[in-house]
């Protein structure tokens, strides 16, 4: 561990408590998106305490400790999928915004942690101004090169007063899979309030947390995912901070979702049915007891134990075994456990920036989709299950011809040609 970049959590980063259950604790684990060129030895690669805590108080969930985010995302390998469930989501995204919001031409839509640009061109092709903003100098470039403006900057009240000055005010704000990650959420918000116009929208998209606690869903769990929030939470959070939490809808998209849309209380917007349901099916899946947490403590242990045995039983019987999705879920799955380069050939993923690495933690090599087809494994380890339909009818002549996949969640199973139908 490198005691100079990381800090424990103290004090709940929503409500201010500090009477924390703990749930869960992995121990020291590699970044989930530091991945490493290959090398004879690994001996100097950080590691950080990887745990899961839960405020009696608020009942959010936090990772147990925080790296400094200039250590995580100055430079970053993770670029937003390409694949054809994320490119229908991102329309979804603009096209149900821009209607809840009711953007017209010429509105200013900003992004926090824009990526590469994909979401905000989806935006611009509705005719919104678009304006990034990513604390990523590799990504930020690449989105500027598309001509999506882009600024490498963290997103503070700072950066809020920059933007408001050179481009206006925002009609929305957006955070998809960003917000989680975000250890000073009372900074954010107050850049928020001063970049939002007057009757404008913050929407976020958030891992939902009743999702991970059904699902065991301990691949969501990595140090770049500080929270997993209820709606009960983000209510509490919103209020603290001078914001109303209008509507929130719940998605598939990333293994369980919510977006979640909060306006100034003054604009007047109504509050949504879906609100007050999604606080009540909380509340009666007793979600604010100790009890709920201390199960997904123990399903947690059963599903890395079936897991682990039940890669290592394909590997007694002869197979060859590799990972489908060099994914930061993916990472966290082999990381805590235990699969390494001595059970998984190579790790198969699209992202140019990863192909030629290895997998920080295990140093599983990194492979196109053309090295995977001219080298198939008996059985692909889903680590992308998230996009297992669209997975598995793109590989439908894997299938096929006898190929198989392991889907790790939420209970791990075998998928065959005949079992995919």
């Amino acid at each position: 561990m490198i005691t100079e970049s990381v800090r424990p959590v103290t004090n709940c980063r929503v409500c201010g408590a500090s009477d924390w259950q703990d749930v869960v604790s992995f121990g020291d684990v590699p970044l989930a998106n530091a991945f490493l060129e290959p090398a004879d030895s690994y001996e100097d690669e950080p590691a950080y305490p990887l745990g899961v805590i839960s405020c009696r108080s608020c009942r959010l969930m936090s990772v147990t400790h925080v790296v400094d985010p200039e250590v995580m995302y100055r430079t970053y390998s993770y670029v937003t999928s390409d694949s054809e469930t994320i490119t229908r989501h991102m329309e979804f995204i603009a096209t149900t915004c821009g209607e809840r919001v009711g953007l017209a031409a010429g509105d200013l839509v900003v992004e926090l942690g824009s990526n590469t640009g994909q979401q905000l061109a989806a935006f611009a092709r509705h005719g919104a101004r678009v304006l990034g903003v990513d604390p990523a100098r590799n990504l930020a470039a690449v989105a500027n090169e598309r001509g999506v403006h882009t600024l490498p900057e963290f997103f503070t009240e700072t950066t809020a007063g920059d933007v408001h000055r050179s481009h206006g005010r925002a009609r929305l704000i957006l955070g998809r899979h960003v917000f989680a990650h975000i250890d000073d959420l009372a900074g954010v918000l107050a850049g928020v309030r001063a970049l939002l116009a007057p009757d404008g929208v913050f929407a976020i998209e958030v891992p939902y947390a009743m999702d991970l606690l059904e699902k065991y869903a301990f691949d969501t769990i990595y140090h770049e995912h500080l929270s997993y929030f209820l709606v009960r939470t983000l209510d509490t959070l919103f209020a603290r901070y001078g914001l109303k939490l209008l509507d929130v809808e719940r998605l598939p998209v990333h293994g369980g979702s919510l977006l979640v849309l909060v306006g100034r209380p003054e604009a007047g917007r109504p509050v949504t049915g879906t609100v007050g349901e999604l606080i009540a099916a909380e509340e009666r899946a007793e979600l604010g007891s100790d009890a709920a947490y201390r199960e997904f403590a123990r399903g947690v242990r059963v599903v890395r134990e079936e897991l682990s045995a039940l890669v290592r039983s394909l590997l007694a019987e002869g197979n060859r075994v590799a990972g489908y999705g060099a994914s930061a879920k993916g990472t966290t799955i082999l990381n805590i456990c235990g699969l390494g380069a001595d059970e998984m050939a190579y790790c198969t993923d699209t992202t140019a920036l990863k192909q030629g690495k290895v997998l920080p933690g295990t140093h599983i090599p990194v492979r196109s989709p053309g090295h995977a087809r001219n080298d198939p494994p008996d059985v692909y380890l889903m680590l992308a299950w998230n996009y297992a339909d669209e997975i598995l009818r793109k590989e439908a002549d894997f299938l096929r011809s006898g190929g198989r996949f392991i889907l790790p969640f939420p209970k791990p199973a075998v998928i065959s040609a005949d079992t995919a139908r």
